[in-house]
């Protein structure tokens, strides 16, 4: 092994030697990268040869254990592997894919535990997590094993309940190996996936998505896209959305790049990996010649066509949940996806939509049409349009047509254009702007964080896909690149929301903005800093509103990169150092956010910069200018410019970068860098100051205050580092100034991190400065008696104290950094050390020494970076650097340009070390093991010395402890083969053979001392073994010293074992805490995504991680000696101890332990265990039993067969302590160990693995198995058999020791819950039920306890199954995966035609004949198929004639059946079990797991019990009481679906007793209390069986619903029919369509029933049939008909059939009904019975219903021709149920996206209730509607319309009824927002025509109101137009407000309170951007305004603080 060199005397240390075959080795970038990580260290890593051999033998082991299916080595090996990553070796090409595969089919596995599952999917992901690393090309996988599992583990039957997290750990497999499936697959897949889906069943339709999304390969979708967006616009569901976005995400991304795409591909790509059974169907392709050249699937928008688009935007805009003043217009999806089942939930989720959103519409930008002139906008428009045909005059025509005039010609119009040429950026400048006035915080809520992350993501998109773009090797094509017109114009779309958002009150939303601005700060800087400058400056001036000042802080913060960064931002600069004097005010100890906010953009700032004088080095030309030319420059506020897409702040042009420095040395002049941070430092100390006084635990006031003095000195930290010299010096001056002339008690704590501060930067000045005055003042305050008095408690320090404690804090701040600046004061501080620990007696004294003294040894021995300037240290030293170091500001690195300055120990370093353990520590040891001696007696000053009361350390062990804790990587632990051997015989892992059990060689890693044989190594080792055997001996005293007293010692003693065993390695330098620190370094550091190069302090950041994970792998393997089990005993004891905060300290270190030592819970367990036996002290039990409860400890032991015995034995035991806390305990332990409780099982080793064996040959060839290696592994695999046989042994023990303690009748009710389910837990699939251990659930199925009834009957269940499985399981495999092949069910083969599912669907209808039907296959009892398109085949079940088909059962099962026999066939065990079924209970309907056991019971002996059921059954039937009726119906569900499977003769038998007992049950006995109980039998019935099989129930209530009688007396007998009924058809699904036409036929008939549960029951049946009545209509059912129609057929062929056509031609006649309803209706409080009310009622909650179905879209058809009649319902005025359901339908549709074909018709409809409605109530309604509709549907709404809408609104201006103008206004002035620029200017024009030629003659004249009205009507418009752009002053709109409203101020009302209002309104939108709206208005005009506005204040011209020179 290559050893340290010796380090160099001096600060910093060359760069280590790297070895030659890291340098030569041509290994390109990852060979690179490894050189990189090795220049960053200070010592040399090991050879690359020699580490590949580390992994050979990784991989030789963990090859072996596959080899042996060693499941326990595997895992081991498998963290190896994990730690071997970390050290960053390139993982060679061929080994890497050998190892995924090897992972993939090893977690495919059938029975593999899912541990292992788990751990091979996340071991393959890091193996193929790299795009670049692994190809296709490299590795193809198989897509089948994976669906397999998944489709048998996936959805569970009605009697399964146990289930495993196996789901989704195959989705997460599936969704990482995706990209390695071949694309020749898609066929194969679709033929596999597509039958799946029928469209009734959400859950069918979810899982067959998941299928389809997430294993069809992403780089061939033109063969399956269009046909999933044709099913995905049928579909209303949520999380089909979410899951569907996620997918396109995915592709946009991909298929930027056309190659990806190309059908050539396929053919290149091998195809050498398909499973069993695969094929390659080759199908018909829509798609052109492959021979032409490929130019991939560009579309309209990306890769989208405008059909999809519009969707998708449409999809987008519904996301964000934005809720409309309606109330009600949201997607119904969520409502939709109520009816899901759990087992969806079981599957990976899915990426949340907002981002999926964010990159579909990124990736989808390019050049694709024409362009918009430059937008001038803050938000651009639609593209301009012709101005359309002359408004006619006043006078030649009525005012309504004057106003509604057409605003342009439909034939003269241009082609559209789009934003910067972009289709996708011009959808989204849409969206945002319709979403504009959500982002404002008066209008903010939960969507705002939605819109805001939205946005955020937009942004973070673009600006990763800009700079991929402008690398070289980028693939997309230049012509579908973005351009610099995109990128300006997504700035300045987004950029007024965000500034609006900047302001809300939300974290989440500041949070997104912050992250926004900052890429929006990068793209394009000069439009995002000026305006937010010009927001900041006032409120950083003012500091009137806090919340405004902190979003101001965040938000400079966030565009940092434009502030400091010169490559971002040139002119940025000279902003800095203004805004640094206006953030002094932000550090106040009154406000923690703002201060916490300040240091985080101090620190954002700092790390970018050097901090110096900038007018030091001026050049010759700037030093001989005139200094008049700077004594009072004219500075001015950056003006923004709207006009100028390119417009610049400065001059109205671009300076040049000369310029800019010399602006830049300009306002350093103005504003200095000295005085800035003479000022700065100023504010701190003032800080400090102000602190509260520190309490007993040294902290100065509550969390926030540490919160703040932490961040407030990490700024000072920073910004100390990057302090020129002079200024260093300045800062230094004054911290010594402060800290020599004061004394704070309260900022002792504060004093020690400033002073750190500095010595951070430089610690040899530090010291120098420092050191003299502590040690003198130490010195005296010691002499002179300071800390002499013993304290025995936490308590405030004594004032006479608080100079030592001032001091010594001091001094422990100075010895921060550096050990070779400390060594010069070697004798002083050893001095001072020896003094301190002599005289310090009280607790803050001693506490202080000792940290004092651990900070020393440190910073000695550790080896750490010793600066993070944001430049090389060459380079910060050199002239150039010093004199143009603001050239360099934010400047960023590649990995192999930084050089690291690293502090590692010298000898002399090591030598002062040494001695001050030899002259301070040892002799301290020495004291304390003297006070252990027996004959020393324990007073108070002995407790003093040795164990203090109170929180903190005693005096002497403190020291110690500390001195210790100062030394992780003095010396190496050297672990020697005898002691592993040893460690491996007390393993935690235990029946493995040593050699499986993981270890690991040392490697590099900067430890010190490394050579055992070093006389150093020896000495240290030797004493810290006496510091172990010291805490050992005085564990064991003060164990039995016992006494109160003791407690404190006991607390320190326990801290300083964790000291002894634990502070090793990167204990203090953690390897996760710098991998936390490194992500968020990088996180805050990063400005676009996919960034290569970083500031400076990223990679220092990395290298210390990098050194931290070396210390790790040397930290992986702990020696553990006789000395460490001694304390690893002892701190099991004192977590048994009888003080509770004792206790759980010794608990939390005993968890440490075992994750860093091997043996540790081993160990502990019998010790723990010996605790619960009976006589144990209480809190002793206690402690042992929280000490089981970790998971380190309980769920290890239930797990493990060798120790699952004694621990359940003992906690069985536990019920001899009686005490309440105890058994809480108990109960606790228990649910905890029970929870990770699995069947233990050895089924996986008996399943054949080819695909494993052959992946692990492959890989056997090039890390080869050597003899002696092949014999070993014949050695593992004995030992796993042994292990194996050893768990059967075990499970033979536990079984028949609980089955003592749960027949026992001494065992409490708790107890023998807890042993009811050990023993359901212990039936196993792989081993024969023991008669015993059946009988005790069958004899619990009638115990008192209703939880021991519970898990007995589901263990029933559990053995029944596993007796039906091992049975009908033919193979391991079969039986491993649960699944098995009925001896019934026959495939067979279909012939498809186009009614194919027609004819299988009447099947059901048509009666079985058993005799003449009889073995032939007929029966299919799940959903049906065929919804979609059709498999090859499908699976039906033939009648067993003769004989039963599962008879016999397994001969292995005989004795357990038999005993289950001799059970159930007596009746005194039914009637015992009857008796609890039909106790009172709260149970309205039959309880599901009573049924399955029936069921169980008579599907295993099928007709033996029956004549023993019957009288019992039959007696609860005669018995009409509520719960004897519901066990009635419990035994006859379980025994008639029990004997679905009986042979026919008994089955008829059956049925023949039952059919006489169905009229009896169904018609005369139930009642109101018993119909839910029998409707759930029925439910139950019915439910995923074939109606054939129940023939009579069926024939039984489709007569009682044919002869129902609608209007009976009682409306009970109705209401019994009805939801027998609906138990029937609801279960039945698509299997009930051929009863469906009569069905509704009949419903119909009766929709103005006068019962309302009629009533509704009519709308549910609508609603069912229209849902049920769905199916596609591909010309043929098969997937390549359907997938290829998808494709070539037009856009307007429904080949979804998702057109709502069933109820269509009822609908049309129900709409010319009305029409005589209406006028029969019934007036006043009648108005209820009218046919009209009822069936309006009734249709409205049909609709309704629908609407939020999975068929939604259908409803429009529906919805359509009723909408006339929906308007009218809501104008009635004495029926208030129909105007409420009327007016929320109306509303609720609007979250619907409709079929393209119905947006016009339904605007249509709309418009013509504006239009036509003769009431103004009706009008008042859709007005409102007609905005709703809109916003929703925005994206698919054309121009024509639009412009349409506003004809319409204009001519409602001139209603007769003012509240329908001013509605038909603010309709108006929402949908301006979005409409064509040129509609806006003619409105304006004819708006402002009208209002200036209206005149107003006197009240007394005929014309008056109608003159007003038309006022009214042109003020209405122009308040509309002026409200359109509530953020924006367009350019015609000073006029408009000062010179037409303004003269309209003092009209008649309601003229003047229209203009009132409009002018609140302006004010309260522009208050926040006023500073720059003012800008538009002249002086003449801004003072008009204030007139026309409340108070004249508002309207002043603000002079703003500058921030940029003239």
């Amino acid at each position: 092994m290559d050893t340290d060199p010796p380090p160099k005397p001096g600060g910093s240390i060359p760069p280590a030697q790297i070895p030659d075959d890291i340098l030569s080795t041509s290994g390109g970038h990852y060979m690179q990268k490894l050189q990189n990580y090795a220049k960053s260290l200070p010592y040399s890593i090991e050879p690359h040869s020699k580490i590949m051999q580390v992994l050979d033998f990784i991989i030789l082991r963990l090859s072996q254990a596959v080899h042996a299916r060693d499941d326990v080595g595997l895992i081991q090996w498998d963290s190896m592997l994990t730690y071997w990553m970390v050290l960053k070796y390139p993982l060679p090409k061929e080994k890497r894919i050998l190892l995924a595969k090897l992972y993939f089919h090893m977690g495919l596995v059938p029975g593999t535990s899912t541990q292992v599952v788990a751990t091979c999917a996340d071991a393959f992901k890091v193996l193929t997590r790299s795009k670049k690393k692994t190809t296709i090309n490299d590795m193809r996988l198989p897509w089948k094993p994976i669906y397999e599992i998944l489709k048998s583990d996936l959805f569970l039957s009605r009697r399964q309940f146990e289930y495993t997290q196996i789901t989704w750990c195959m989705g997460y497999i599936a969704e990482n190996s995706r990209r390695f499936f071949h694309p020749a697959a898609i066929n194969e897949m679709l033929s596999t996936f597509l039958p799946l889906v029928d469209g009734t069943k959400l859950d069918s339709i979810l899982s067959s998505h998941f299928y389809l999304t997430t294993f069809l390969p992403l780089s061939h979708p033109q063969y399956y896209l269009p046909m999933m967006f044709r099913v995905w616009e049928s579909i209303n569901s949520y999380m089909y959305d979410e899951r569907m976005l996620h997918f396109l995400s995915k592709l946009a991304e991909m298929h930027v790049v056309p190659e990806v795409s190309d059908p050539k591909r396929i053919e290149e790509i091998p195809d050498d990996e398909r499973s069993e059974g695969e094929s390659r169907p080759e199908w018909l392709q829509a798609s052109g010649s492959a021979s032409a050249r490929w130019t991939g699937l560009y579309k309209d928008v990306g890769i989208f066509s405008e059909h999809e688009w519009s969707m998708l935007m449409c999809k987008c805009l519904a996301s964000m949940e934005i809720p409309l003043a309606d109330g009600g217009s949201l997607t119904t999806g969520p409502t939709a996806d109520s009816q899901v089942g759990f087992e969806i939930g079981r599957l990976p989720k899915p990426q949340w939509r907002i981002p999926s959103l964010a990159r579909i519409i990124v990736y989808s930008m390019a050049l694709d049409g024409p362009m918009v002139p430059p937008s001038n906008l803050p938000t651009p428009m639609f593209s301009p349009l012709p101005s359309g045909m002359n408004t006619p005059h006043i006078k030649d025509s009525n005012l309504g047509d004057y106003l509604s005039a057409p605003i342009r010609a439909g034939k003269s119009a241009t082609p559209r254009s789009y934003l910067a040429g972009s289709k996708a950026l011009d959808s989204l400048a849409r969206m945002i702007a319709s979403t504009e006035q959500f982002f404002h915080p008066s209008n903010s809520g939960s969507w705002t964080a939605d819109l805001s992350a939205f946005m955020k993501y937009i942004v973070y998109d673009f600006n990763k896909r800009w700079h991929e773009e402008h690398k070289p090797d980028c693939k997309t094509p230049t012509h579908r690149r973005l351009t610099k017109n995109m990128k300006r114009e997504l700035v300045k779309s987004l950029r007024t929301v965000t500034l609006l958002a900047m302001f809300s009150q939300d974290s989440t939303t500041v949070s997104n903005i912050q992250s926004c601005l900052k890429s929006m700060s990068v793209l394009e800087p000069d439009l995002i800093l000026h305006p937010v400058l010009e927001r900041a400056v006032p409120s950083l001036e003012a500091l009137v509103e806090t919340q405004r000042t902190l979003s101001v802080i965040k938000a400079l913060g966030a565009i940092a990169p434009a502030i400091v960064s010169r490559k971002v931002y040139y002119a940025g600069a000279k902003h800095l150092v203004p805004i640094l004097e206006l953030l002094i005010p932000g550090i106040d100890l009154n406000d923690p956010a703002k201060t916490l906010c300040t240091t985080a953009f101090l620190v954002e700032i700092s790390q970018y910069i050097k901090i110096g004088d900038l007018t030091e080095f001026d050049d010759a030309s700037e030093t001989g200018s005139n200094d008049s030319d700077y004594s009072q420059p004219q500075l001015r506020v950056p003006i923004l410019s709207l006009d100028d897409m390119n417009s610049t702040y400065l001059n109205g042009e671009c300076a040049s970068r000369k310029e800019e420095d010399q602006l830049l040395k300009a306002t350093s002049r103005l504003f200095f860098f000295p005085d800035w941070i003479a000022s700065f430092i100023r504010r701190v100390i003032q800080l400090l100051e102000n602190l509260p006084e520190e309490g007993p635990s040294g902290s100065a006031g509550g969390a926030s205050e540490v919160q703040v003095v932490d961040a407030v000195t990490g700024a000072c930290s920073q910004i100390c580092v990057h302090l020129s010299e002079p200024l260093f010096d300045l800062v230094l001056k004054m911290v010594y100034d402060y800290a020599s002339t004061n004394v704070r008690s309260n900022a002792v704590r504060a004093i020690h991190q400033l002073v750190e501060c500095v010595a951070n930067a430089d610690p040899v000045k530090t010291l120098a400065k420092f050191l003299p005055f502590c040690e003198a003042n130490i010195r005296f305050e010691l002499e002179n008696g300071a800390s002499s008095t013993r304290t025995t408690s936490s308590s405030t320090p004594m004032p006479s104290d608080a100079t030592l404690h001032w001091n010594l804090a001091i001094l422990r701040g100075t010895v921060y950094n550096d050990g070779k600046a400390v060594i010069k004061y070697r004798e002083r501080l050893l001095s001072i050390l020896c003094l301190l620990h002599d005289k310090t007696f009280s607790k803050r004294g001693y506490s202080w020494t000792g940290k004092l003294l651990s900070s020393l040894l440190l910073t000695l021995t550790h080896t750490y970076p010793l600066e993070n300037k944001f430049v090389n240290p060459e380079d910060w030293s050199g002239d150039a650097f010093q004199k143009n170091h603001h050239h360099h500001w934010g400047k960023l690195f590649q990995p192999d340009e930084i050089t690291i300055a690293w502090h590692v120990p010298d000898d002399t370093e090591v030598d002062f070390a040494l001695e001050i353990f030899k002259k301070l520590i040892e002799p301290t040891l020495g004291l304390l093991e003297g006070l252990l001696k027996p004959d020393t007696p324990r007073d108070s000053t002995w407790r003093n010395d040795f164990c203090r009361r109170g929180n903190k350390m005693p005096r002497h062990l403190t020291l110690v402890r500390n001195a210790f804790a100062g030394i992780p990587t003095l010396f190496q632990e050297r672990v020697t083969s005898e002691e592993l051997r040893t460690a491996a015989a007390t393993s935690d892992i235990m029946g493995e053979i040593p050699e499986m059990i993981a270890s690991v060689e040392p490697l590099n890693s900067g430890f010190i001392l490394t050579d055992p044989s070093d006389p150093r190594y020896q000495y240290i080792a030797k004493l810290k073994g006496r510091f172990g055997v010291l805490l050992h001996n005085a564990s064991v005293s003060l164990r039995q010293q016992g006494e109160e007293n003791t407690l404190d010692a006991v607390q320190m003693l326990v801290r300083s074992i964790r000291t002894f065993m634990m502070e090793y390695g990167d204990s203090r330098d953690s390897y996760y805490l710098n991998e936390s620190q490194y992500t968020s370094e990088k996180n805050v550091a990063r400005q676009y995504g996919g960034q290569k190069e970083w500031p400076r302090a990223v990679y220092i950041r990395r290298a210390r991680f990098y050194h931290a994970a070396r210390l790790r792998w040397n930290s992986i393997e702990r020696r553990r000696g006789p000395v460490e089990d001694s304390l690893i005993d002892d701190i099991v004891e004192w977590s048994m101890w009888h003080y509770s905060s004792v206790r759980e300290a010794a608990q939390s270190v005993l968890e440490s332990l075992c994750t860093i030592y091997d043996g540790v819970r081993r160990r502990a367990l019998p010790l723990l265990q010996s605790a619960l036996d009976p006589g144990t002290d209480d809190d002793r039990m206690k402690g042992a039993l929280w000490t089981l409860n970790s998971s380190s400890f309980g769920k290890f032991a239930i797990n493990e067969p060798t120790l699952v015995t004694t621990i359940l034995e003992k906690l069985f035991e536990c019920q001899h302590n009686e005490k309440p806390s105890i058994q809480d305990c108990v109960s606790t332990v228990f649910e905890n160990c029970l929870s990770g409780f699995v069947e233990p099982t050895n089924i996986v080793t008996e399943v054949p693995r080819p695909e494993v064996e052959k992946a692990l040959s492959m890989l056997n060839e090039v890390v080869p198995l050597a003899p002696r290696d092949k014999a070993l592994v014949v050695q593992i695999e004995e030992q796993r058999v042994k292990r194996q046989e050893t768990l059967n042994a075990a499970n033979e023990d536990l079984t028949d020791l609980v089955l003592d303690i749960g027949n026992s009748e001494d065992t409490h009710w708790r107890y023998v819950i807890y042993a009811t389910r050990c023993l359901r837990t212990l039936v196993r699939r792989d081993v024969a039920l023991r008669p015993d251990h059946v009988e005790y659930f069958l004899e619990k199925m009638y115990d008192d306890n209703p939880t021991v009834r519970y898990y007995a009957q589901r263990a029933v269940l559990k053995s029944c199954k596993n007796i039906k499985l091992r049975t009908l399981c033919t193979t391991p495999t079969e039986l491993a995966l649960s699944v098995h092949k009925s001896p019934l069910k026959v495939e067979v083969p279909v012939d498809l035609e186009w009614n194919t599912t027609e004819k299988f669907l009447d099947m059901y209808a048509a009666p079985l004949d058993t005799k003449t039907m009889a073995s032939k296959p007929v029966l299919h009892d799940k959903d049906p198929p065929g919804w979609l398109v059709w498999g090859k085949t499908v699976g039906l079940y033939v009648l067993p004639v003769e004989k039963s088909a599962f008879l016999p059962w397994e001969p292995e099962s005989a004795p357990a059946i038999e005993r289950i026999r001799e059970t159930v066939l007596d009746a005194e065990w039914w009637k015992k079990v009857i008796v609890f079924y039909s106790e009172e209970n709260h149970e309205t309907t039959i309880i599901q797991d009573d049924v399955s056991v029936v069921k169980s019971i008579f599907q295993l002996l099928e007709d033996e019990p029956l004549e023993v059921v019957k009288p019992l059954v039959q007696k609860l039937i005669a018995d009409k009481d509520q719960n004897k009726q519901r066990a009635a119906a419990e035994i006859l569900a379980g025994v008639l679906n029990g004997a679905k499977h009986w042979p026919v003769h008994k089955q008829d038998a059956l049925w023949e007793w039952f059919n006489p007992h169905i009229k009896t049950i169904l018609r005369k006995n139930i009642k109101s209390d018993t119909l839910s109980i029998w409707s759930s039998f029925l439910e139950y019935m019915f439910y995923r069986t074939d109606p054939r099989r129940v023939q009579p129930l069926v024939d039984f209530i489709w007569k009682a619903f044919r002869s129902m009688d609608y209007n009976p007396e009682l409306s009970f007998d109705a209401t019994k029919v009805i939801t027998l009924f609906r138990s029937l058809y609801e279960e039945m699904g698509r299997k009930f369509v051929p009863w469906m036409d009569e069905t509704t036929k009949r419903a119909w008939s009766q929709i103005a029933n006068e019962h309302d549960h009629v009533r509704a029951f009519i709308g549910e049946i609508l609603a069912f049939s229209q849902n049920i009545k769905w199916q596609p209509k591909p010309s043929i059912p098969t997937p390549e008909t359907f997938v290829l129609e998808c494709v070539t057929l037009p856009r307007d062929v429904d080949i979804m059939g998702m057109r709502g056509a069933y109820h269509k031609q009822r609908v049309g006649e129900l709409a010319s009904q009305f029409v005589v309803w209406r006028k029969e209706r019934l007036p006043g409080v009648r108005a209820f019975q009218s046919a009209y009310d009822r069936v309006g009622i009734t249709i409205c909650k049909w609709l309704y219903q629908s609407i939020h179905d999975l068929h939604a879209v259908s409803t429009y058809d529906y919805i359509l021709p009723l909408m006339p009649e929906f308007f009218r319902f809501t104008e009635v005025n004495d029926n208030k149920e129909l105007v409420t359901r009327a007016s929320n339908l109306l509303v609720r549709m609007c979250g619907v996206s409709p079929p393209m074909s119905l947006i016009n018709p339904i605007l249509g409809a709309i418009f013509d209730a504006i239009h036509d409605s003769p009431s103004w109530r009706v009008r008042l309604k859709a007005l409102p509607l007609l905005q709703v509709f809109y916003f929703r549907q925005l994206p698919v709404i054309s121009e024509v319309k639009i412009v349409q809408m506003l004809e319409v609104l204009c001519q409602r201006l001139d209603d007769e009824v003012v509240e329908v103008r001013e509605m038909a206004a603010s309709t108006l002035s929402g949908i301006l927002r979005l409409s064509p620029r040129r509609s806006v200017l003619t409105l304006k024009d004819r708006f402002v025509r009208l209002a200036k030629n209206s005149h107003l003659p006197s009240r007394t004249d005929p014309t008056y109101n109608a003159a007003v009205r038309q006022r009214h009507a042109a003020i209405l418009g122009i308040c509309a137009l002026v409200d359109s752009y509530p953020y924006t002053v367009e350019k015609w709109m000073p006029d408009l407000l000062t010179s037409v409203l303004a003269e309209h101020t003092y009209d008649p009302i309601p003229i003047s309170t229209t203009v009132r209002k409009c002018a609140s309104n302006f004010k309260r939108t522009h208050q926040d951007t006023w500073h720059e709206d003012q800008k538009r208005f002249t002086d003449h005009q801004l003072a008009a305004l204030s007139t026309l506005l409340t108070g004249s204040s508002y309207c002043v011209s603000i002079q703003l603080p500058l921030m940029s020179l003239s």
